[in-house]
């Protein structure tokens, strides 16, 4: 365990940062299964519009690379595309 005081905060603090980009992977993916189960075109356009921009906050952030960002939305824009 550590001893130091600045290392208890630094234990602390990580822990913090740890469960708030947990919190917003997660309601992004719950957001991305939105849109992919979502059989209406206008429904999915309006989810991916969120979607997107949760995406691009996590990429801005380095919760996830920046490629990963483009990949999930290039696959969110295809499913989009082929709704009827």
């Amino acid at each position: 365990m550590a001893n130091h005081k600045s290392s208890l905060k630094r234990i602390r603090s990580s822990e913090a940062k740890r469960q708030r980009n947990r919190y917003q992977l997660k309601t992004t993916r719950t957001l991305i299964k939105k849109v992919l189960m979502s059989k209406d075109k206008k429904e999915a356009e309006k989810l991916y519009i969120d979607a997107q921009s949760m995406i691009d906050k996590l990429a801005k952030k380095n919760i996830i690379h920046k490629n990963n960002a483009a990949n999930k939305k290039s696959k969110l824009a295809l499913h989009i595309a082929k709704l009827k």
